[in-house]
């Protein structure tokens, strides 16, 4: 999960970059976006390997799922982040609602991830001994 925070904090770092000269009509280095996609790439494989690992080690632990409000909030968090990828994909001058579009996901995401954070604590202290 802390890979996870660490890519979200540098696509905000990168993706703030990209807005700033974006709104100031500053050339962007070159490597910019392709390292916020890069990144961006790395956290959806983070949020599927995370959501693998959860159900896997929930249903060999207890049997079954739905045990805690972790998993719908898991769940939401997976769909914002897929979400905010592909909406990425759509952002171009011919759709501008999509950078509008990606930038709220993003936003609401930094709450779901608060959210998943907090009721994963409460899960990960039912498998320590």
């Amino acid at each position: 999960m802390g890979l996870s925070l660490l890519a979200y904090l540098l696509l905000a770092i990168t993706g703030g970059w990209l807005l700033y000269g974006r709104s100031n009509s500053e050339p962007r280095p070159a490597w910019l976006r392709p390292l916020h996609y890069t990144i961006g790439g790395t956290l959806v494989a983070l949020v599927l390997l995370l959501l693998a690992i959860g159900l896997v080690g929930t249903v060999g632990h207890y049997g079954s799922l739905g045990h805690s409000a972790h998993l719908p909030i898991g769940l939401a968090v997976v769909g914002l982040t897929l979400v905010s990828a592909w909406s990425s994909t759509q952002i171009s001058p011919s759709r501008p609602w999509a950078r509008s579009l990606h930038l709220s996901i993003n936003l609401t995401l930094l709450f779901g991830f608060i959210a998943v954070s907090l009721t994963g604590w409460s899960v990960v202290q039912k498998y320590l001994p």
